[in-house]
């Protein structure tokens, strides 16, 4: 698979709020590829990723309570919501291609780590 046919590598991204998603959906964007995030945080069903994407490669992004509350300050979110909604993301979290913990990291270094994983994944295609 070329650079340009990105397109044709279907991705879902996942994780909790504030973990990086919608940043790391319009990054592969981008680059070329066919991102989409899943709600799954939000969704009782724990294979909703599996079936409103059907993605090819499945990225999770992880996130700690502190860093979700540095980055929406008035964000109304408890810590048993994070727990929640990473019991509704265990079973994306257990059949994840690619795994990030976003704590701590910058958009760009999420964007590379990313990317390098997914350069790796065309050229074994």
């Amino acid at each position: 698979m070329s650079e340009d046919d990105n397109g044709s590598l279907r991705i879902a991204v996942v994780g909790a709020c504030a973990s990086g998603k919608s940043t790391l959906v319009d990054t592969l964007r981008a680059a070329g590829y066919e991102a989409r995030h899943v709600a799954q945080e939000h969704s009782y069903v724990p294979s909703m990723w599996q079936r409103i994407t059907r993605p090819d490669v499945l990225i999770y992004l992880d996130v700690d309570y502190e860093s979700i509350m540095a980055r929406r300050p008035r964000f109304n979110f408890r810590p048993t919501d994070l727990d929640q909604q990473n019991d509704r993301l265990a079973h994306a979290r257990e059949h994840c291609d690619f795994y990030i913990d976003t704590t701590g990291l910058t958009t760009a270094e999420v964007r590379e780590k990313s990317l390098d994983f997914l350069r790796g994944v065309t050229g074994n295609l």
